[in-house]
C-alpha cells in the first residue's frame, strides 16, 4: 500500500509539472519524508531496569547488615 501511495504522490507530482509547463506556474519544491532514527530505548530502558534492581539489592543487603549490627 505504501508503494501506492508512493506512486500516486509522484504520478501528482510530475502531472502539476507538466500542467506548470504549459501554464508558465514554478512548482511548488516537494518536501521528503524525513527518514525514523532508529530505536534505542529498549536498551536504554533495560539498563536502566537492571541499574535500579541492582541499587535495590545493595540497599537491601545493606539494611540487613545494619540490622544484624545492632543485635
Amino acid at each position: 500500500m505504501a508503494k501506492k501511495n508512493l506512486l500516486a504522490a509522484r504520478a501528482a507530482e510530475l502531472e502539476a509539472a507538466v500542467e506548470g509547463l504549459f501554464t508558465g506556474t514554478p512548482v511548488a519544491p516537494v518536501k521528503k519524508k524525513k527518514r525514523r532514527k532508529a530505536k534505542k530505548a529498549k536498551v536504554v530502558k533495560a539498563t536502566k531496569k537492571a541499574a535500579k534492581k541492582a541499587k535495590k539489592v545493595a540497599k537491601k543487603s545493606k539494611k540487613k547488615a545494619k540490622k544484624a549490627k545492632k543485635r
